[in-house]
C-alpha cells in the first residue's frame, strides 16, 4: 500500500463508520479518499491514518492527550492547517471509537469552520 492511495478493505471499514453519519458523502480528491458534509471536506484517508478537521483548541488538545494523534500532513500535499489532525489506527474498524470526534468535526465543518 502506498501512502497516497488507500487499501480497499481499509476504506470499506472507514466507510462503514463515516457514511452512516447524516449527510456524509465520499469522493476522491487529489488521489485521497475524502469525506464531505455540505460539500465541505471534514475527513480523508492518508496512508494508515485518517485526517480530521476540528477546532484548533480541540486538535491541539488531542495531539497532547492521545498517542495516536499527530498533525495531519497528507502525502504529496504538503502541510495542513492547525485545524487538521491525523488519527492513526492499525485496525480501521477501531475508528468506531472516534465517532464522537467525527460528529464534532461534522458540526464544525457544517458551521463553516466556526466553533458553535
Amino acid at each position: 500500500m502506498t501512502t497516497r492511495s488507500s487499501d480497499p478493505s481499509r476504506k470499506a471499514q472507514i466507510d462503514a463508520v463515516l457514511l452512516k453519519l447524516p449527510g456524509v458523502s465520499t469522493r476522491k480528491i487529489n488521489n485521497l479518499d475524502a469525506y464531505f458534509v455540505s460539500d465541505r471536506m471534514f475527513a480523508c484517508i492518508s496512508g494508515t491514518g485518517l485526517g480530521l478537521r476540528l477546532p484548533v483548541s480541540t486538535a491541539t488538545e488531542l495531539q497532547f492527550s492521545r498517542d495516536n494523534v499527530v498533525p495531519f500532513q497528507p502525502a504529496g500535499l504538503g502541510s495542513s492547517t492547525r485545524e487538521w489532525i491525523q488519527i492513526d489506527r492499525a485496525d480501521a474498524a477501531e475508528y468506531e471509537k472516534d465517532l464522537e470526534l467525527f460528529r464534532a468535526s461534522l458540526e464544525f465543518v457544517k458551521g463553516g469552520g466556526r466553533t458553535p
